[in-house]
């Protein structure tokens, strides 16, 4: 997904998300790399978080050492003991008096190389044991910081920003820093130990051979090269259609009643098979491609060890080295191609890492709310008294929004806000509710200015029922319960009947028990609202918000509803966000909003006699239920 930004109305910033995506662990030969813009700074902030853990990092690397050392001196060990058994062979075979295998002394070597191969295996054990904790302990630290971050941004982010954009940093990319901490990291240590350590022992044994060795792999890099960049536009490919493929799959199955509805299934196959035929083409050749990498790759070291054994042949000849010695070269022959190769595919798994780190920072990085006056207020006693005082506010600083502002709502009257989409009625309430932060002007509660309450309180303050409900997965009880901590099973049934909602939960299999799944998907959208609409009367407030409150329901439960919250408004301050002007007559205020501005406020029977902007409004929708009707 990229970090394209449009312009919602008002000029707000959103983002727009590109669906794409694909499977397998970044880093393969050939396969694209997501690359950090700053690579070393990134590294060293990582870095940062391992200084709490830096004795447990000394005892990995000490392990791996340890570990890779006593690997690479069992060949060596493996070669004296090949070399015991040839001598001792060849001496009886010439007739040498006495002379045989001196098997005690090969069973020695045999001892000592099984008590080598434990000891490596329990440094390995140690050094992947010790990582684990550290990689663990410091993506947790990480996550917590994010998590505690996401609690202290704006609404601003979030409104910016796609949710997958968020769940990608805060799931992926710590799965990413995870696995890298915990396997590559080990993977770079040993891989460097054993190619230092293959090279002194390779050299011990025959400088020339060595030599020799060494000078195949500027071959071996040539051909990676060669292959890898070949297979890099395919994997480019490969991955751009299965994003499309993955898009054309959601959106068909997401859609698919509409797609049913106006016939298009024929249509929706051969798209997906078009786009399949695509992945197919650029995935086979991809792999065909990169595939090639490890025969060819094979094909060099083994024009290796021809030259190793011919080379190693004549020197055994001439006696400058023992039989043993060539098994033993050949051996590190193969161990010295195999840290090659890993270093290769880390070094890309890393630059994949680095990558997903700095995204981490990013968010880490973001602006935060505005910080909380100092000796910040609370409001223990609340009365609902709302005054805004020349208050201005823009999403976008080129857009002009809310301009001079000015509202008073006394106690317990009830305000409705209406106006056409896009006039700022939702914006004012994100605005009582210091979601954002005005440009200009105050708002006060009880005489009291908001940016000196505590966020918290002021939050509290306020009971809100909006057109999208929220429910999360859980029983109904704790669905409702959500608006009171403290609510005891009396008073959650007592709010659900006082919404009509008692009715349809008890007529449910396991009533208030009944456990709501991810998306509440099991009951109706109708019923969704009655329960949000339970969960504020739960919660008591001193300030309701009620945004199409009643918009999910049926006209019958409508009236209902509309009774039982003027039950509960009474006494409350109320704003009211409305559409269907038919539901707020009784409204003590009406702001009649356009392009951000209050253009009309008064009663109903006031704003119709204006024969103004109101008035076009409430008989536009009465003509148009006039004309549905006939």
């Amino acid at each position: 997904m990229s970090d394209d930004r449009i312009q919602s109305r008002h000029g707000r910033p959103q983002m727009r998300m590109h669906r794409g995506g694909g499977w397998g662990r970044p880093g393969g030969f050939g396969m694209p790399v997501q690359k950090a813009k700053n690579f070393k700074a990134t590294l060293w902030r990582l870095a940062s978080y391992f200084r709490p853990h830096l004795l447990r990092l000394i005892v990995v690397f000490v392990a791996a050492i340890a570990s890779t050392v006593f690997s690479i001196v069992s060949p060596k060990l493996m070669g004296n003991a090949t070399t015991d058994l040839f001598k001792g062979v060849v001496a009886k075979m010439k007739g040498v008096p006495g002379a045989g295998v001196d098997f005690h002394d090969i069973l020695h070597i045999l001892v000592v190389l099984a008590c080598l191969y434990i000891l490596s295996s329990l440094f390995s054990y140690v050094q992947q044991y010790v990582m684990a904790g550290v990689a663990q302990s410091t993506v947790y630290r990480l996550r917590k910081e994010v998590n505690d971050k996401l609690s202290r941004l704006p609404l601003t982010f979030f409104d910016s920003r796609p949710n997958g954009e968020i769940l990608s940093r805060f799931v992926n990319d710590f799965d990413n820093i995870g696995n890298t901490l915990q396997q590559s990291l080990t993977q770079l240590f040993t891989a460097i130990v054993t190619f230092l350590g293959v090279i002194v022992m390779m050299v011990t044994i025959s400088p020339l051979m060595t030599l020799v060795v060494v000078l195949t792999l500027p071959l071996s890099f040539l051909v990676t090269k060669m292959i890898a960049s070949r297979s890099q536009r395919y994997f480019v490919g490969q991955q751009k259609s299965l994003g499309q493929l993955n898009s054309h799959v959601e959106e068909m199955y997401t859609g698919h009643q509409i797609v049913k509805a106006f016939g298009h299934e024929t249509k929706s196959i051969a798209k997906f098979n078009e786009l399949n035929d695509r992945l197919y083409e650029s995935g086979w050749r991809a792999q065909f491609i990169s595939g090639a990498i490890f025969p060819l790759m094979n094909f060099i070291g083994n024009i290796g060890y021809v030259l190793v054994s011919v080379i190693g042949g004549i020197l055994v000849t001439r006696r400058a080295i023992q039989i043993g010695d060539i098994q033993a070269f050949i051996q590190y022959t193969r161990q010295f191609s195999q840290p090659i190769m890993q270093l290769s595919s880390i070094a890309n798994i890393i630059q994949s890492t680095i990558a997903s780190a700095e995204r981490v920072f990013e968010l880490l990085d973001e602006a935060e709310e505005t910080p909380e006056a100092p000796n910040a207020k609370t409001i223990s006693d609340p009365k609902g008294e709302v005054q805004l005082q020349h208050v201005r506010f823009r999403y976008n600083p080129d857009v002009p929004l809310i301009e001079d502002m000015n509202i008073d709502v006394s106690q317990g009257q009830t305000i409705a806000i209406v106006g056409p989409t896009g006039a700022g009625k939702t914006t004012l309430v994100n605005l009582l509710m210091r979601f954002y932060e005005i440009d200009g002007g105050k708002i006060t509660i009880d005489g009291v200015d908001i940016t000196q309450l505590k966020r918290s309180n002021l939050r509290g303050l306020f009971g809100m029922v909006l057109q999208d409900t929220w429910l999360f997965k859980g029983s109904i009880r704790d669905n409702i319960a959500y608006g009171r901590e403290d609510a005891t099973d009396e008073e959650v049934v007592a709010a659900a009947t006082a919404a009509h909602a008692d009715h349809f939960i008890r007529t449910l299999p396991d009533g208030y028990d009944t456990v709501l799944n991810e998306e509440a998907s099991n009951i109706s959208q109708g019923q969704k609202q009655l329960l949000t609409i339970a969960r504020a009367i739960l919660a008591d407030p001193a300030i309701l918000i009620l945004d199409e409150a009643t918009s999910s329901v049926d006209t019958r439960t409508e009236v209902h509803i509309q009774t039982a919250m003027r039950e509960l408004m009474q006494g409350r301050t109320s704003f009211v966000i409305a559409h269907r002007l038919s539901t707020i007559r009784d409204a003590d205020l009406i702001l009649v909003m356009n392009n951000g501005a209050v253009i009309e406020q008064g009663d109903h029977e006031t704003l119709l006699a204006k024969q103004g902007f109101y008035a076009d409004l409430y008989n536009s929708q009465f003509s148009l239920k006039e004309s549905e009707l006939m």
